[in-house]
């Protein structure tokens, strides 16, 4: 069983708000010689065809941008049993408070994605303990973006990206987190550069689960690691329960990035003689987390 913890739904209304001066969806989609999305249910159907096609049992959707929870909430409201929702939040912004429950409370969501390199605070400002204060209220989990930030559909639109890295911190997110042992946390690909400091927190903060998306380029910051190395690591220090897989595939053609799993695969039989432990990180620890 593959489910897919990392999956980013670049609706039409997320082209929309991310170039709102480029014209519409379609000719915005054109530019970046993408399909158009169309509606969000039909690119919730796409998914779930490209889901089939590669034998994906469920994957969890991020609306990527604030704003646009209603789209993954349309298509998961169509496949309740494949799909389940993520949005982006900036607990900064106005009204922020009236957004986060309602993507809870009427949307549904299951995740709240926080970039704080983006949207500029620190993970251990009080804005982010009332997210965590939601989360536990609605049992959602928190997904928190730390270290290395580069989005690839911004810099081909010329969006401009004047992200704080340093405000990424793994260690600011685990004093956070220590607050609500109810609440779980993904942290996505490996802490994305920050690799020492997710391994530290995820050991102080049981709750702290990593994701194994994308290419994970980070790794080019550290001559000679491997990305089989990293695994190792994190099978050591946080055990198979708290490591899911991610693909972070996003648009269309391409559709779902079946070499990052194909890879990863590979690397877990080389590092794991146990198929129960490739089973929990491919998809049984999804399912603890999201069950329906």
């Amino acid at each position: 069983m593959i489910n897919d913890v990392h999956c980013h739904f670049f609706s039409s209304r997320f082209l929309e708000l991310l170039a709102p001066t480029a014209g519409t969806a379609d000719d915005i989609a054109a530019r970046l010689e993408w399909d158009a999305p169309g509606t969000a249910t039909e690119l919730g159907d796409r998914w779930v065809a490209e889901l089939d096609r590669h034998g994906v049992s469920r994957a969890a959707l991020i609306a990527s941008i604030p704003g646009d929870a209603a789209s993954v909430a349309e298509a998961v409201a169509h496949h309740p049993h494949r799909l389940i929702g993520f949005f982006m939040h900036n607990p900064g912004a106005a009204a922020a408070d009236a957004t986060l429950d309602r993507s809870l409370r009427e949307l549904n969501m299951r995740g709240i994605c926080l970039f704080p390199a983006m949207h500029g605070y620190r993970l251990d400002d009080p804005l982010v303990e009332e997210v965590f204060r939601a989360a536990s209220t609605h049992h959602a989990v928190v997904f928190v973006h730390c270290g290395v930030l580069s989005v690839g559909v911004r810099k081909k639109l010329g969006v401009p990206s004047r992200f704080d890295l340093r405000l990424g911190d793994p260690l600011a997110l685990a004093r956070v987190a220590l607050g609500f042992p109810d609440v779980p946390v993904i942290v996505p690909h490996f802490g994305a550069g920050f690799l020492r400091e997710a391994l530290i927190a995820a050991d102080q903060c049981p709750t702290i689960h990593f994701d194994s998306s994308s290419s994970n380029n980070w790794l080019r910051f550290f001559p000679g690691m491997t990305l089989e190395a990293v695994f190792k690591q994190a099978l050591a220090v946080v055990g198979p329960t708290r490591l899911l897989f991610g693909t972070d595939s996003s648009f269309f053609p391409r559709g779902w990035q079946r070499p990052i799993y194909e890879e990863q695969n590979r690397i877990l039989r080389a590092v794991t003689a146990r198929d129960a432990d490739r089973d929990r990180v491919f998809g049984d620890n999804f399912d603890t987390l999201f069950s329906e």
